[in-house]
């Protein structure tokens, strides 16, 4: 049969929790997915589309004009807010929607090849009710839009080569509440009549835009969110590469690691400055990168670049900011100090004061107050500070034997220097770790973290990771009240730092406070576009709490952390809750396999997490469907 080749923008779109609406009343479904896919189809038309086909509850539709197809999903999506408002909420139909621009093989009227396949995969990653385009669509569409991007990274997804760049349009007609949803761009056929749109930015969640600016790669916007935790920096992006180990010893990796890693905490204490994380940074530790690339992958305006070479009683750290867009260079210095932790400080605090100063005259981001909040630190000696540097590179991996490690030259440090705050404070963190870990240890690991955290404070009020550390004992004792209190002094300590703002988001989200939890989620998110997986953790409870559970398996799917028990229990627990039996007892034998005191105990190890007994149950009933024998517990 004869086939031809053309580009083409082609939107994919199907309906979030559709099992779980047939199961309620498959009359009621169908008569409102014709309803609703009638109103689709005379939008696709009415923007100069073509529905190519329309199997189950998915629909697949082409456009000459990627501009055109996005307006016409924003269009879509604020209809159908509309039409939901009048439905209970139980009964209200949404639609996730992916679009991509690439070439296409027609035959017989159908459609094929990967461009086809990029925008199904794509529509997995929009929210119900939302809109996801690749970097395809959003290259023509910038600009010629009244919408608001949200960059969520390079992604890869099944059956394509490489990653897909991906963005999330940030409005209105992404919402499900039509009280939020946008009025459509005026119609434009054949040219622009009108402007008939009104966006008003009203979810905090939506806390990333990705634009670009001249020849610049993309950087974020702030949304309007008024509580400065959860504001982007509107500055520009800086991403602080790993520093090169030029020592000759493999076993200096971790200090020069550190180094970077200290500079990256004290630039992201300026709040105008976004300083993208160490996950998305890190990944090119040991690669030969042009910076141009990383700039445009990570959409960072600087990229800082040094080395760390330690002798027998000198270092000397260099260090380079280049502007990303380019290669240029901004500012170099290399410093030669003696070996002790108080030279290494001021290098370090010298590095982010050159950094801040010229980027704030470039470009007016830096706000002075925030040079206060450079601290001053001691330790009595480089034994001291290696000891903090390690918990570092224990905290990318978070491992039984690395912990080991770390806790027992952390128990050393403050035995024989019971001043070092900083050792405190990451003691305190480890043993928190060592609880809910369940790594062996010294007994009441949570009773130890509260006076390590404590005494951290003692010494040093501002220590943010003492207060993480505290909230965290406060959550796991099940004091909510505590927890909050202190997960707000950490976070305004530094709202910027991603792991605290990720870690604080599950915890929030699990506390049912939800919408803070996926706020908190969502900045880490767009300052850490290479996030880890366990940050959909949060994302994947609120839709399984809301009983979307095709829309919690996505992103529990997302997770993808096969050496992390507690990700194939989420997917047990939403193949259950779907009725796949199978696919739920194939997920109980990975957490048996790495996990295997679980069954046992299995609403021991829910309560540790979730602080409602109704998430417990409702979580525990997927389990039971997907074959878990659960027996009686008391609370």
């Amino acid at each position: 049969m004869p086939s031809d080749r053309k580009l083409a923008a082609i939107l994919s779109a199907d309906v979030a929790g559709y099992s779980r609406l047939m199961a309620d009343d498959e009359r009621a479904t169908i008569e409102t997915l014709n309803a609703y896919r009638q109103v689709i189809r005379e939008r696709v038309e009415r923007h100069g589309g073509r529905v190519v086909d329309s199997p189950g509850d998915a629909l697949l539709a082409e456009f000459s004009s990627p501009v055109e197809a996005v307006d016409c999903a924003q269009e879509v999506q604020g209809e159908l807010a509309r039409r939901n408002e009048q439905l209970p909420e139980h009964r209200r139909m949404r639609f996730r929607i992916g679009i991509n621009l690439g070439d296409v093989i027609v035959q017989d009227g159908a459609l094929y090849g990967d461009g086809v396949n990029i925008a199904a995969r794509l529509e997995t990653l929009a929210d119900a009710g939302g809109l996801c385009i690749s970097g395809t669509v959003f290259d023509q569409v910038e600009g010629k839009l009244p919408l608001q991007f949200q960059f969520i990274g390079e992604q890869q997804v099944k059956n394509i080569a490489k990653p897909v760049r991906a963005y999330r349009v940030a409005g209105e007609a992404c919402t499900t509440d039509a009280k939020a949803a946008t009025t459509s761009w005026a119609r434009r056929k054949p040219f622009l009549i009108g402007l008939g749109s009104i966006i008003v930015i009203v979810v905090a969640v939506l806390v990333g835009i990705a634009v670009k600016q001249g020849n610049r790669a993309p950087t974020s916007k702030v949304t309007s969110s008024q509580d400065p935790v959860l504001s982007v920096p509107s500055g520009p992006a800086i991403a602080v590469l790993p520093f090169q180990n030029m020592s000759g010893d493999p076993k200096q990796e971790f200090f020069a690691d550190g180094i970077a890693e200290e500079i990256i905490s004290g630039l992201s204490r300026f709040s105008n400055l976004r300083v993208l994380a160490r996950n998305s940074t890190f990944q090119y530790k040991g690669k030969a990168v042009d910076i141009r690339q990383i700039g445009h992958e990570l959409g960072a305006t600087y990229v800082i670049e040094g080395s760390v070479r330690k002798a027998a009683d000198t270092v000397r750290v260099t260090v380079q900011l280049l502007t990303a867009s380019n290669g240029a260079h901004v500012w170099t210095e290399t410093y030669e100090r003696a070996l002790n932790p108080e030279n290494l400080f001021a290098v370090q605090d010298d590095i982010v004061s050159q950094v801040v100063a010229r980027v704030g005259d470039i470009h007016g981001a830096v706000n002075q107050a925030d040079i206060q909040n450079l601290r001053t630190r001691s330790a009595a000696s480089l034994d001291d500070y290696e000891c903090v540097l390690l918990t570092y590179e224990y905290q990318r991996f978070l491992t039984p034997d690395k912990h080991a490690n770390v806790k027992a030259c952390l128990t050393h440090t403050v035995e024989h220097n019971p001043d070092y705050a900083d050792a405190w404070a990451n003691l305190a963190y480890t043993y928190v770790d060592q609880y809910w870990g369940e790594y062996e240890g010294p007994p009441d690991p949570l009773e130890r973290a509260y006076r390590a955290a404590r005494r951290a404070l003692e010494l040093n009020p501002t220590s943010q990771i003492a207060h993480f550390a505290l909230a965290n004992v406060y959550f796991f004792q099940n004091d909510l009240d505590a927890f909050f209190v202190e997960a707000d002094k950490a976070l305004a300590l530094n709202p910027n730092n991603t792991e605290m703002l990720a870690s604080l988001g599950v915890r929030f989200t699990y506390a049912e406070r939800r919408e803070r939890g996926l706020a908190l989620i969502a900045k880490a998110t767009a300052l850490n576009p290479s996030h880890p997986g366990w940050y959909w953790f949060p994302v994947a409870f609120d839709r399984y709490r809301k009983g979307e559970y095709p829309a919690a398996l996505d992103y529990a799917r997302r997770v993808d952390m096969p050496g992390f028990w507690y990700s194939h229990l989420w997917l047990a627990a939403t193949y259950g809750a779907l009725g796949e039996r199978d696919h739920g007892q194939a997920a109980l034998k990975a957490v048996d396999a790495i996990n295997p005191a679980f069954r046992a105990h299995p609403l021991k190890y829910l309560r540790m997490w979730f602080k409602s007994e109704e998430a417990v149950q409702q979580f525990a009933d997927g389990l039971r469907k997907a074959g878990l024998v659960i027996p009686d517990e008391k609370h």
